[in-house]
Protein backbone atom coordinates (compact mmCIF):
# COMPACT_ATOMS: atom_id res chain seq x y z
CA UNK A 1 0.00 0.00 0.00
CA UNK A 2 1.10 3.51 -0.68
CA UNK A 3 2.83 5.48 2.53
CA UNK A 4 0.11 8.10 4.69
CA UNK A 5 1.02 11.17 4.71
CA UNK A 6 -0.13 14.63 7.25
CA UNK A 7 -3.61 13.95 8.87
CA UNK A 8 -4.84 16.79 7.43
CA UNK A 9 -4.16 15.29 3.73
CA UNK A 10 -6.63 14.03 1.84
CA UNK A 11 -4.71 11.20 0.92
CA UNK A 12 -4.02 10.66 4.22
CA UNK A 13 -7.51 10.80 5.26
CA UNK A 14 -8.36 8.41 2.41
CA UNK A 15 -6.18 5.99 3.79
CA UNK A 16 -7.24 5.64 7.15
CA UNK A 17 -10.79 5.58 6.44
CA UNK A 18 -9.69 2.33 4.18
CA UNK A 19 -7.94 1.23 7.51
CA UNK A 20 -11.69 1.66 8.95
CA UNK A 21 -13.52 -0.55 6.29
CA UNK A 22 -15.48 3.34 5.32
CA UNK A 23 -15.24 2.34 1.56
CA UNK A 24 -17.58 5.53 0.81
CA UNK A 25 -15.87 7.89 2.54
CA UNK A 26 -12.64 6.65 1.70
CA UNK A 27 -13.67 6.77 -1.97
CA UNK A 28 -14.61 10.33 -1.40
CA UNK A 29 -11.76 11.32 0.29
CA UNK A 30 -9.56 9.51 -2.68
CA UNK A 31 -11.91 11.69 -5.22
CA UNK A 32 -10.94 14.85 -3.16
CA UNK A 33 -7.49 14.28 -3.36
CA UNK A 34 -7.63 13.43 -7.06
CA UNK A 35 -9.16 16.98 -7.51
CA UNK A 36 -6.43 18.80 -6.18
CA UNK A 37 -3.50 16.64 -8.29
CA UNK A 38 -4.07 13.44 -10.17
CA UNK A 39 -1.49 11.23 -8.04
CA UNK A 40 -0.62 7.53 -8.64
CA UNK A 41 -0.98 7.06 -4.91
CA UNK A 42 -4.58 8.55 -4.83
CA UNK A 43 -5.56 6.46 -7.65
CA UNK A 44 -4.07 3.09 -5.86
CA UNK A 45 -6.00 3.85 -2.57
CA UNK A 46 -9.39 4.77 -5.28
CA UNK A 47 -8.91 1.49 -6.71
CA UNK A 48 -9.13 -0.42 -3.08
CA UNK A 49 -12.24 1.43 -2.26
CA UNK A 50 -13.97 0.74 -5.46
CA UNK A 51 -12.63 -2.55 -5.18
CA UNK A 52 -13.96 -3.32 -1.34
CA UNK A 53 -17.54 -1.64 -3.24
CA UNK A 54 -17.23 -4.14 -5.72
CA UNK A 55 -17.12 -1.52 -8.29
CA UNK A 56 -15.12 -3.97 -10.82
CA UNK A 57 -14.47 -0.73 -13.65
CA UNK A 58 -13.60 1.83 -10.92
CA UNK A 59 -11.05 -0.60 -9.75
CA UNK A 60 -9.43 -1.42 -13.36
CA UNK A 61 -9.59 2.41 -14.31
CA UNK A 62 -7.75 3.49 -11.22
CA UNK A 63 -5.05 0.80 -10.71
CA UNK A 64 -4.53 1.62 -15.14
CA UNK A 65 -4.15 5.24 -14.69
CA UNK A 66 -1.97 4.79 -11.43
CA UNK A 67 0.23 2.38 -13.25
CA UNK A 68 0.69 4.42 -15.88
CA UNK A 69 1.57 7.46 -13.72
CA UNK A 70 4.09 5.54 -11.56
CA UNK A 71 5.45 4.71 -14.95
CA UNK A 72 5.46 7.99 -16.22
CA UNK A 73 7.19 9.10 -12.73
CA UNK A 74 9.89 6.40 -12.82
CA UNK A 75 8.73 4.69 -10.00
CA UNK A 76 9.07 0.67 -11.72
CA UNK A 77 8.48 -0.71 -7.88
CA UNK A 78 5.20 0.97 -8.16
CA UNK A 79 3.86 0.37 -11.35
CA UNK A 80 4.57 -3.44 -10.75
CA UNK A 81 2.60 -3.56 -7.51
CA UNK A 82 -0.66 -2.12 -9.73
CA UNK A 83 0.61 -4.83 -12.19
CA UNK A 84 0.18 -7.20 -9.87
CA UNK A 85 -2.69 -6.62 -8.20
CA UNK A 86 -4.08 -6.06 -11.76
CA UNK A 87 -3.46 -9.63 -12.16
CA UNK A 88 -5.68 -10.60 -9.35
CA UNK A 89 -8.48 -8.10 -10.67
CA UNK A 90 -8.50 -10.18 -13.77
CA UNK A 91 -8.96 -13.57 -11.98
CA UNK A 92 -11.23 -12.14 -9.51
CA UNK A 93 -13.86 -10.33 -11.87
CA UNK A 94 -13.35 -11.82 -14.76
CA UNK A 95 -11.52 -15.14 -14.58
CA UNK A 96 -9.28 -14.28 -17.43
CA UNK A 97 -5.77 -16.15 -16.27
CA UNK A 98 -4.15 -15.22 -19.57
CA UNK A 99 -4.64 -11.61 -18.93
CA UNK A 100 -3.05 -12.00 -15.97
CA UNK A 101 -0.23 -14.21 -16.59
CA UNK A 102 0.52 -11.19 -18.48
CA UNK A 103 0.74 -8.65 -15.92
CA UNK A 104 2.15 -10.52 -13.90
CA UNK A 105 4.71 -10.80 -16.92
CA UNK A 106 4.91 -7.78 -17.08
CA UNK A 107 5.85 -7.22 -12.97
CA UNK A 108 7.95 -9.29 -13.33
CA UNK A 109 10.12 -7.51 -16.39
CA UNK A 110 9.51 -4.34 -13.96
CA UNK A 111 10.99 -5.71 -10.92
CA UNK A 112 14.53 -7.13 -13.41
CA UNK A 113 17.15 -5.37 -11.76
CA UNK A 114 15.77 -3.76 -8.93
CA UNK A 115 16.85 -4.65 -5.34
CA UNK A 116 14.78 -6.84 -3.89
CA UNK A 117 11.58 -5.46 -2.20
CA UNK A 118 8.18 -5.84 -1.04
CA UNK A 119 7.12 -5.72 -4.53
CA UNK A 120 9.21 -8.99 -4.85
CA UNK A 121 6.81 -10.45 -2.44
CA UNK A 122 3.84 -9.60 -3.85
CA UNK A 123 4.75 -10.52 -7.39
CA UNK A 124 6.11 -14.21 -5.97
CA UNK A 125 2.64 -14.62 -4.03
CA UNK A 126 0.60 -14.00 -7.35
CA UNK A 127 2.25 -15.95 -9.63
CA UNK A 128 1.97 -18.80 -6.87
CA UNK A 129 -1.94 -17.92 -6.58
CA UNK A 130 -2.38 -18.66 -10.42
CA UNK A 131 0.10 -21.74 -10.15
CA UNK A 132 -2.45 -22.82 -7.51
CA UNK A 133 -5.44 -22.59 -9.51
CA UNK A 134 -4.34 -24.00 -12.70
CA UNK A 135 -3.07 -27.18 -10.73
CA UNK A 136 0.88 -26.47 -10.13
CA UNK A 137 1.03 -26.95 -6.29
CA UNK A 138 4.81 -27.57 -6.30
CA UNK A 139 5.58 -24.30 -7.85
CA UNK A 140 2.86 -22.87 -5.99
CA UNK A 141 3.94 -23.66 -2.49
CA UNK A 142 7.65 -22.60 -3.56
CA UNK A 143 6.55 -19.24 -4.52
CA UNK A 144 4.47 -19.19 -1.27
CA UNK A 145 7.31 -19.76 0.81
CA UNK A 146 9.14 -17.22 -1.10
CA UNK A 147 6.57 -14.55 -0.74
CA UNK A 148 6.71 -15.25 3.02
CA UNK A 149 10.14 -14.76 3.60
CA UNK A 150 10.23 -11.72 1.64
CA UNK A 151 7.51 -10.51 4.22
CA UNK A 152 9.19 -11.14 7.11
CA UNK A 153 12.23 -9.95 5.44
CA UNK A 154 10.49 -6.53 5.34
CA UNK A 155 8.42 -6.11 7.70
CA UNK A 156 5.09 -6.68 5.29
CA UNK A 157 2.48 -8.80 7.45
CA UNK A 158 0.00 -8.96 5.29
CA UNK A 159 2.92 -10.40 2.30
CA UNK A 160 3.91 -13.21 5.00
CA UNK A 161 0.43 -14.37 6.16
CA UNK A 162 -0.46 -14.87 3.06
CA UNK A 163 2.60 -16.47 1.37
CA UNK A 164 2.24 -19.08 4.50
CA UNK A 165 -1.40 -19.84 3.92
CA UNK A 166 -0.22 -20.21 -0.28
CA UNK A 167 2.28 -22.65 0.74
CA UNK A 168 0.24 -24.45 3.29
CA UNK A 169 -2.44 -24.83 0.97
CA UNK A 170 -0.37 -26.03 -1.64
CA UNK A 171 0.98 -29.05 0.86
CA UNK A 172 -2.17 -29.54 1.79
CA UNK A 173 -3.04 -30.36 -1.79
CA UNK A 174 -0.03 -32.84 -2.25
CA UNK A 175 -1.31 -34.47 0.65
CA UNK A 176 1.40 -33.01 2.55
CA UNK A 177 -1.62 -32.26 5.67
CA UNK A 178 0.31 -31.85 8.53
CA UNK A 179 3.01 -29.24 7.23
CA UNK A 180 0.42 -27.73 5.07
CA UNK A 181 -2.23 -27.11 8.43
CA UNK A 182 0.97 -25.75 10.28
CA UNK A 183 1.75 -23.12 8.16
CA UNK A 184 -2.18 -22.53 7.27
CA UNK A 185 -2.57 -22.04 11.47
CA UNK A 186 0.41 -20.15 11.54
CA UNK A 187 -1.06 -17.52 8.85
CA UNK A 188 -4.34 -17.39 10.13
CA UNK A 189 -2.97 -16.60 13.83
CA UNK A 190 -1.27 -13.86 12.38
CA UNK A 191 -4.57 -12.90 10.72
CA UNK A 192 -6.64 -13.06 14.24
CA UNK A 193 -4.05 -10.58 16.05
CA UNK A 194 -4.66 -7.71 13.82
CA UNK A 195 -1.69 -7.60 11.96
CA UNK A 196 -2.69 -7.04 8.35
CA UNK A 197 -2.69 -3.68 7.24
CA UNK A 198 -4.80 -4.52 4.00
CA UNK A 199 -8.02 -5.85 5.03
CA UNK A 200 -8.50 -8.11 2.86
CA UNK A 201 -5.18 -10.08 3.78
CA UNK A 202 -6.29 -11.68 6.90
CA UNK A 203 -9.70 -12.88 5.10
CA UNK A 204 -7.82 -14.22 2.16
CA UNK A 205 -5.70 -16.21 4.88
CA UNK A 206 -8.46 -17.59 6.30
CA UNK A 207 -10.26 -18.51 3.08
CA UNK A 208 -7.34 -20.56 2.17
CA UNK A 209 -7.49 -22.49 5.55
CA UNK A 210 -11.14 -23.14 4.70
CA UNK A 211 -10.43 -24.84 1.67
CA UNK A 212 -7.78 -26.89 3.21
CA UNK A 213 -10.46 -28.43 5.20
CA UNK A 214 -13.46 -29.24 2.83
CA UNK A 215 -10.45 -30.31 0.99
CA UNK A 216 -9.72 -32.73 3.70
CA UNK A 217 -12.94 -33.54 4.46
CA UNK A 218 -12.89 -31.25 8.26
CA UNK A 219 -15.88 -29.44 7.74
CA UNK A 220 -16.16 -29.33 11.95
CA UNK A 221 -13.23 -26.64 11.77
CA UNK A 222 -14.12 -25.33 8.53
CA UNK A 223 -17.97 -24.16 9.66
CA UNK A 224 -15.58 -22.79 12.67
CA UNK A 225 -13.43 -20.69 10.54
CA UNK A 226 -16.68 -19.66 8.36
CA UNK A 227 -17.94 -17.74 11.30
CA UNK A 228 -15.18 -15.91 11.69
CA UNK A 229 -14.52 -14.97 8.10
CA UNK A 230 -18.65 -14.27 7.78
CA UNK A 231 -17.98 -11.87 10.98
CA UNK A 232 -15.14 -9.79 8.50
CA UNK A 233 -17.14 -10.11 6.10
CA UNK A 234 -20.73 -8.50 8.16
CA UNK A 235 -17.60 -6.07 9.62
CA UNK A 236 -16.89 -4.87 6.55
CA UNK A 237 -19.50 -4.77 4.61
CA UNK A 238 -17.92 -7.29 1.47
CA UNK A 239 -20.39 -9.18 -0.57
CA UNK A 240 -17.48 -10.91 -1.74
CA UNK A 241 -16.23 -12.79 1.22
CA UNK A 242 -19.95 -13.39 2.28
CA UNK A 243 -20.29 -15.08 -1.27
CA UNK A 244 -17.45 -17.39 -0.54
CA UNK A 245 -18.37 -18.30 3.17
CA UNK A 246 -21.71 -18.96 2.03
CA UNK A 247 -20.37 -21.04 -0.69
CA UNK A 248 -18.10 -22.96 1.81
CA UNK A 249 -21.25 -23.32 4.22
CA UNK A 250 -22.74 -25.12 1.51
CA UNK A 251 -20.61 -27.70 1.50
CA UNK A 252 -20.44 -27.87 4.97
CA UNK A 253 -24.44 -28.59 5.58
CA UNK A 254 -24.29 -30.61 2.55
CA UNK A 255 -21.65 -32.96 4.30
CA UNK A 256 -24.11 -32.45 7.57
CA UNK A 257 -27.35 -33.72 5.99
CA UNK A 258 -29.02 -30.01 6.59
CA UNK A 259 -29.90 -29.90 3.19
CA UNK A 260 -32.39 -26.94 3.05
CA UNK A 261 -29.35 -24.66 4.65
CA UNK A 262 -27.16 -25.56 2.27
CA UNK A 263 -29.74 -24.81 -0.27
CA UNK A 264 -30.13 -21.43 0.86
CA UNK A 265 -26.42 -20.46 1.48
CA UNK A 266 -25.41 -21.86 -2.05
CA UNK A 267 -28.51 -19.93 -3.61
CA UNK A 268 -27.01 -17.07 -1.68
CA UNK A 269 -23.55 -17.13 -2.42
CA UNK A 270 -24.69 -17.39 -6.09
CA UNK A 271 -26.81 -14.52 -6.28
CA UNK A 272 -23.54 -12.41 -4.38
CA UNK A 273 -21.54 -13.80 -6.86
CA UNK A 274 -23.08 -12.57 -9.64
CA UNK A 275 -23.04 -9.67 -8.16
CA UNK A 276 -19.98 -8.71 -7.42
CA UNK A 277 -17.27 -11.66 -8.61
CA UNK A 278 -19.53 -13.54 -11.77
CA UNK A 279 -16.06 -15.12 -12.75
CA UNK A 280 -16.19 -16.83 -8.93
CA UNK A 281 -20.04 -18.10 -9.54
CA UNK A 282 -19.01 -21.63 -10.83
CA UNK A 283 -18.25 -23.14 -6.81
CA UNK A 284 -21.28 -22.43 -5.76
CA UNK A 285 -23.75 -23.36 -8.91
CA UNK A 286 -21.69 -26.38 -8.63
CA UNK A 287 -22.43 -27.49 -5.01
CA UNK A 288 -26.09 -26.65 -5.86
CA UNK A 289 -25.88 -28.67 -8.74
CA UNK A 290 -25.16 -31.59 -6.63
CA UNK A 291 -27.63 -30.99 -3.73
CA UNK A 292 -29.70 -31.07 -6.70
CA UNK A 293 -28.27 -34.44 -8.28
CA UNK A 294 -29.19 -35.99 -4.39
CA UNK A 295 -32.66 -34.71 -4.42
CA UNK A 296 -33.16 -36.89 -8.12
CA UNK A 297 -33.55 -33.34 -10.00
CA UNK A 298 -30.95 -34.31 -12.72
CA UNK A 299 -32.18 -32.24 -15.04
CA UNK A 300 -32.25 -29.27 -13.16
CA UNK A 301 -28.73 -30.20 -11.77
CA UNK A 302 -27.59 -30.45 -15.27
CA UNK A 303 -28.74 -26.67 -16.29
CA UNK A 304 -26.95 -25.49 -13.14
CA UNK A 305 -23.75 -27.18 -14.57
CA UNK A 306 -23.95 -25.54 -18.04
CA UNK A 307 -23.98 -22.08 -15.80
CA UNK A 308 -20.72 -22.65 -14.62
CA UNK A 309 -17.45 -22.87 -16.15
CA UNK A 310 -15.76 -25.76 -16.89
CA UNK A 311 -14.02 -27.04 -13.89
CA UNK A 312 -12.70 -30.42 -11.97
CA UNK A 313 -15.85 -30.28 -9.62
CA UNK A 314 -18.38 -29.33 -12.41
CA UNK A 315 -16.57 -32.71 -14.43
CA UNK A 316 -17.17 -35.13 -11.19
CA UNK A 317 -21.20 -34.01 -10.76
CA UNK A 318 -21.80 -34.63 -14.31
CA UNK A 319 -19.64 -38.54 -13.96
CA UNK A 320 -22.28 -38.75 -11.38
CA UNK A 321 -24.90 -37.60 -12.82
CA UNK A 322 -24.29 -39.98 -15.90
CA UNK A 323 -24.18 -42.90 -13.28
CA UNK A 324 -27.53 -42.12 -11.90
CA UNK A 325 -28.80 -42.53 -15.28
CA UNK A 326 -27.00 -46.00 -15.75
CA UNK A 327 -25.05 -44.78 -18.09
CA UNK A 328 -21.79 -46.03 -16.50
CA UNK A 329 -19.52 -45.85 -19.34
CA UNK A 330 -20.18 -42.37 -20.05
CA UNK A 331 -19.17 -42.09 -16.60
CA UNK A 332 -15.87 -43.99 -16.38
CA UNK A 333 -15.30 -41.82 -19.15
CA UNK A 334 -15.89 -38.42 -17.73
CA UNK A 335 -13.18 -39.31 -14.44
CA UNK A 336 -10.93 -40.85 -16.54
CA UNK A 337 -10.80 -37.79 -18.40
CA UNK A 338 -10.70 -35.60 -15.17
CA UNK A 339 -7.65 -37.71 -13.70
CA UNK A 340 -5.79 -37.80 -17.14
CA UNK A 341 -5.58 -33.88 -16.77
CA UNK A 342 -5.65 -33.35 -12.82
CA UNK A 343 -1.75 -33.27 -11.46
CA UNK A 344 0.09 -36.19 -10.01
CA UNK A 345 1.07 -33.73 -7.09
CA UNK A 346 -2.84 -32.68 -5.61
CA UNK A 347 -3.76 -36.70 -4.32
CA UNK A 348 -6.54 -35.10 -2.70
CA UNK A 349 -8.00 -33.30 -5.68
CA UNK A 350 -7.87 -37.23 -6.90
CA UNK A 351 -9.29 -38.87 -4.16
CA UNK A 352 -13.28 -38.37 -4.83
CA UNK A 353 -12.89 -38.97 -8.64
CA UNK A 354 -11.11 -42.47 -7.48
CA UNK A 355 -14.11 -43.54 -5.40
CA UNK A 356 -16.33 -42.72 -8.22
CA UNK A 357 -14.31 -44.35 -10.47
CA UNK A 358 -14.62 -48.04 -8.47
CA UNK A 359 -18.26 -47.47 -8.87
CA UNK A 360 -18.12 -46.82 -12.59
CA UNK A 361 -16.00 -49.62 -13.04
CA UNK A 362 -18.15 -51.86 -10.95
CA UNK A 363 -21.30 -51.25 -12.68
CA UNK A 364 -19.89 -52.81 -15.83
CA UNK A 365 -18.48 -55.69 -14.60
CA UNK A 366 -15.15 -54.63 -14.98
CA UNK A 367 -13.42 -55.81 -11.89
CA UNK A 368 -10.17 -55.68 -12.15
CA UNK A 369 -10.03 -52.02 -13.67
CA UNK A 370 -12.56 -51.56 -10.12
CA UNK A 371 -9.10 -52.75 -8.53
CA UNK A 372 -6.65 -50.44 -9.97
CA UNK A 373 -8.54 -47.54 -9.23
CA UNK A 374 -9.44 -48.88 -5.30
CA UNK A 375 -5.43 -49.16 -4.76
CA UNK A 376 -4.86 -45.52 -6.01
CA UNK A 377 -7.53 -44.80 -3.54
CA UNK A 378 -5.72 -46.64 -0.54
CA UNK A 379 -2.23 -44.76 -1.43
CA UNK A 380 -4.22 -41.56 -0.89
CA UNK A 381 -5.84 -42.69 2.24
CA UNK A 382 -2.48 -44.16 3.56
CA UNK A 383 -0.78 -40.40 2.78
CA UNK A 384 -4.42 -38.19 4.87
CA UNK A 385 -5.51 -40.74 7.42
CA UNK A 386 -9.14 -38.83 7.70
CA UNK A 387 -11.94 -40.89 8.93
CA UNK A 388 -13.94 -39.54 5.89
CA UNK A 389 -10.95 -40.67 3.36
CA UNK A 390 -10.82 -43.91 5.27
CA UNK A 391 -14.59 -44.68 4.66
CA UNK A 392 -14.76 -43.64 1.32
CA UNK A 393 -12.37 -46.15 0.60
CA UNK A 394 -13.50 -49.18 2.63
CA UNK A 395 -16.86 -48.60 0.70
CA UNK A 396 -15.32 -48.85 -2.39
CA UNK A 397 -13.42 -51.76 -1.55
CA UNK A 398 -16.46 -53.18 0.29
CA UNK A 399 -18.50 -52.55 -3.00
CA UNK A 400 -15.23 -54.56 -4.68
CA UNK A 401 -15.70 -57.32 -2.78
CA UNK A 402 -19.38 -57.75 -2.82
CA UNK A 403 -19.32 -57.73 -6.67
CA UNK A 404 -15.92 -60.67 -6.06
CA UNK A 405 -18.80 -62.67 -4.01
CA UNK A 406 -17.07 -62.47 -0.95
CA UNK A 407 -19.83 -60.96 1.16
CA UNK A 408 -18.65 -61.55 4.53
CA UNK A 409 -15.30 -59.42 4.06
CA UNK A 410 -17.54 -56.93 2.14
CA UNK A 411 -19.95 -56.96 5.52
CA UNK A 412 -16.93 -55.93 7.67
CA UNK A 413 -16.16 -53.09 5.59
CA UNK A 414 -19.26 -51.63 5.12
CA UNK A 415 -20.21 -52.20 8.48
CA UNK A 416 -16.79 -49.96 9.22
CA UNK A 417 -17.60 -47.51 6.49
CA UNK A 418 -20.89 -46.65 8.56
CA UNK A 419 -19.73 -45.80 11.34
CA UNK A 420 -17.10 -44.07 10.37
CA UNK A 421 -18.90 -41.45 7.88
CA UNK A 422 -21.78 -41.71 11.34
CA UNK A 423 -18.90 -40.30 13.65
CA UNK A 424 -17.80 -38.23 10.74
CA UNK A 425 -21.41 -36.58 10.52
CA UNK A 426 -22.50 -37.75 7.04
CA UNK A 427 -25.79 -39.17 6.69
CA UNK A 428 -26.11 -39.20 3.65
CA UNK A 429 -22.82 -41.31 3.08
CA UNK A 430 -23.65 -43.16 5.89
CA UNK A 431 -27.20 -44.02 4.35
CA UNK A 432 -25.70 -45.13 0.92
CA UNK A 433 -23.19 -47.65 2.56
CA UNK A 434 -26.25 -49.23 4.79
CA UNK A 435 -27.76 -49.70 1.63
CA UNK A 436 -24.68 -51.88 0.40
CA UNK A 437 -24.22 -53.49 3.28
CA UNK A 438 -27.93 -54.39 3.26
CA UNK A 439 -27.19 -56.26 0.22
CA UNK A 440 -24.12 -57.86 1.11
CA UNK A 441 -26.58 -59.38 4.39
CA UNK A 442 -29.37 -60.85 1.77
CA UNK A 443 -26.02 -62.08 -0.09
CA UNK A 444 -25.41 -64.19 3.30
CA UNK A 445 -28.83 -65.27 4.52
CA UNK A 446 -28.93 -62.53 6.64
CA UNK A 447 -32.47 -60.91 5.91
CA UNK A 448 -33.49 -59.59 9.59
CA UNK A 449 -30.20 -57.52 9.94
CA UNK A 450 -30.47 -56.89 6.26
CA UNK A 451 -34.17 -55.06 6.03
CA UNK A 452 -33.24 -53.58 9.24
CA UNK A 453 -30.42 -51.54 7.36
CA UNK A 454 -32.03 -50.87 4.42
CA UNK A 455 -34.90 -49.55 6.93
CA UNK A 456 -32.83 -46.75 8.28
CA UNK A 457 -30.98 -45.63 4.64
CA UNK A 458 -34.47 -45.55 3.51
CA UNK A 459 -36.14 -43.77 6.68
CA UNK A 460 -32.88 -41.04 6.51
CA UNK A 461 -32.80 -40.93 3.02
CA UNK A 462 -36.29 -39.80 2.83
CA UNK A 463 -35.45 -37.70 6.00
CA UNK A 464 -33.32 -35.81 3.84
CA UNK A 465 -35.09 -35.81 0.59
CA UNK A 466 -32.34 -37.70 -1.04
CA UNK A 467 -35.34 -39.48 -3.56
CA UNK A 468 -32.92 -41.15 -5.98
CA UNK A 469 -31.15 -43.49 -3.33
CA UNK A 470 -34.14 -43.62 -1.19
CA UNK A 471 -35.79 -45.53 -4.17
CA UNK A 472 -32.33 -47.41 -4.54
CA UNK A 473 -33.15 -48.80 -0.76
CA UNK A 474 -37.00 -49.03 -1.43
CA UNK A 475 -36.60 -51.33 -4.14
CA UNK A 476 -33.93 -53.44 -2.34
CA UNK A 477 -36.49 -53.98 0.76
CA UNK A 478 -38.87 -54.44 -1.99
CA UNK A 479 -36.97 -56.90 -4.58
CA UNK A 480 -34.44 -58.99 -2.26
CA UNK A 481 -35.75 -59.15 1.07
CA UNK A 482 -39.67 -58.39 1.41
CA UNK A 483 -40.53 -60.27 -1.80
CA UNK A 484 -38.57 -63.57 -1.24
CA UNK A 485 -39.28 -63.75 2.41
CA UNK A 486 -43.52 -63.31 1.92
CA UNK A 487 -43.19 -65.94 -1.12
CA UNK A 488 -44.36 -63.87 -3.27
CA UNK A 489 -44.06 -64.78 -7.18
CA UNK A 490 -40.26 -64.51 -8.44
CA UNK A 491 -39.47 -62.79 -11.76
CA UNK A 492 -39.75 -64.41 -14.61
CA UNK A 493 -35.84 -65.22 -15.84
CA UNK A 494 -34.72 -67.06 -19.07
CA UNK A 495 -32.58 -70.55 -18.57
CA UNK A 496 -29.11 -67.62 -20.01
CA UNK A 497 -30.39 -65.13 -17.27
CA UNK A 498 -30.36 -67.69 -14.41
CA UNK A 499 -26.47 -68.75 -16.08
CA UNK A 500 -25.67 -64.82 -15.84
CA UNK A 501 -26.95 -65.06 -12.53
CA UNK A 502 -25.11 -67.77 -11.35
CA UNK A 503 -22.17 -66.33 -12.74
CA UNK A 504 -22.76 -63.36 -11.16
CA UNK A 505 -23.14 -64.53 -7.61
CA UNK A 506 -19.53 -66.00 -8.44
CA UNK A 507 -17.80 -62.86 -8.58
CA UNK A 508 -16.52 -63.13 -12.24
CA UNK A 509 -16.82 -60.01 -14.45
CA UNK A 510 -18.85 -59.52 -17.57
CA UNK A 511 -15.27 -60.90 -19.61
CA UNK A 512 -15.20 -63.63 -17.66
CA UNK A 513 -18.62 -64.28 -17.97
CA UNK A 514 -19.01 -64.01 -21.65
CA UNK A 515 -15.76 -66.63 -22.16
CA UNK A 516 -17.34 -69.46 -19.72
CA UNK A 517 -20.74 -68.39 -22.06
CA UNK A 518 -18.65 -68.66 -25.27
CA UNK A 519 -21.03 -65.28 -26.36
CA UNK A 520 -19.48 -61.63 -26.12
CA UNK A 521 -19.11 -58.90 -23.87
CA UNK A 522 -22.06 -56.58 -25.53
CA UNK A 523 -24.46 -59.70 -24.92
CA UNK A 524 -23.24 -60.01 -21.18
CA UNK A 525 -24.11 -56.55 -20.82
CA UNK A 526 -27.04 -56.72 -22.42
CA UNK A 527 -28.24 -60.12 -20.27
CA UNK A 528 -27.19 -58.17 -17.44
CA UNK A 529 -29.37 -55.42 -17.86
CA UNK A 530 -32.38 -57.21 -18.51
CA UNK A 531 -31.62 -59.16 -14.99
CA UNK A 532 -31.73 -55.76 -13.36
CA UNK A 533 -34.61 -54.38 -14.95
CA UNK A 534 -36.66 -57.62 -14.34
CA UNK A 535 -36.04 -57.54 -11.02
CA UNK A 536 -36.06 -54.29 -10.21
CA UNK A 537 -32.55 -53.91 -8.51
CA UNK A 538 -30.11 -50.87 -8.45
CA UNK A 539 -26.83 -52.86 -8.89
CA UNK A 540 -24.96 -55.98 -9.76
CA UNK A 541 -24.29 -57.11 -6.76
CA UNK A 542 -27.99 -56.54 -5.38
CA UNK A 543 -28.62 -59.35 -8.20
CA UNK A 544 -26.46 -61.28 -7.36
CA UNK A 545 -27.49 -61.39 -3.53
CA UNK A 546 -31.12 -61.58 -4.73
CA UNK A 547 -30.35 -64.98 -6.88
CA UNK A 548 -28.52 -66.61 -3.48
CA UNK A 549 -31.08 -65.43 -0.99
CA UNK A 550 -34.09 -66.02 -3.28
CA UNK A 551 -32.97 -70.21 -4.44
CA UNK A 552 -33.38 -69.52 -8.15
CA UNK A 553 -30.17 -70.91 -8.62
CA UNK A 554 -31.26 -73.80 -7.02
CA UNK A 555 -33.95 -74.16 -9.43
CA UNK A 556 -31.59 -73.46 -12.47
CA UNK A 557 -29.64 -76.26 -10.86
CA UNK A 558 -32.79 -78.65 -10.48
Amino acid sequence: MAPARVASDPLSAGWALLADGEWEAARASFADALAREETPEALEGLSWAAWWLDDAEAVFDARERAYRLYRRRGEPAGAARMATWLAADQLDFRGAVAVAAGWLRRAARLLDGLDPGPEHGWLAFHEGYIDNLTGDADKAGELGARAAEIGRRFDVPDLEMLGLALEGAALVACAQVEAGMRRLDEATATALVGEATIPISGAWACCFLVTACTTVLDYERAAEWCDRIAEFAERYGSRYMLAFCRAEYGAVHLWRGRWDDAEQMLEASVEDFSRSRPAMVGGPLVGLAELRRRQARGEEAARLLDRAAPSAPAQLCRARLALDRGEARRAAELVERLLRQAPAERKLDRAPALELLVRARLARGELEEARVALESLREIERLVETEPLRASRELAEGLLEGARGDHERARTLLEDAVDRFERSGAPFEAARARIELATSLVALGRTEPAEREATAALDGLLELGAEAEAERARRLLDASIRRVDDGSLLPEVTRREREVLGLLAEGLTNRQIAEQLVVSEHTVHRHVTNILRKLDLPTRTAAAAWALRSGVLDDAAT
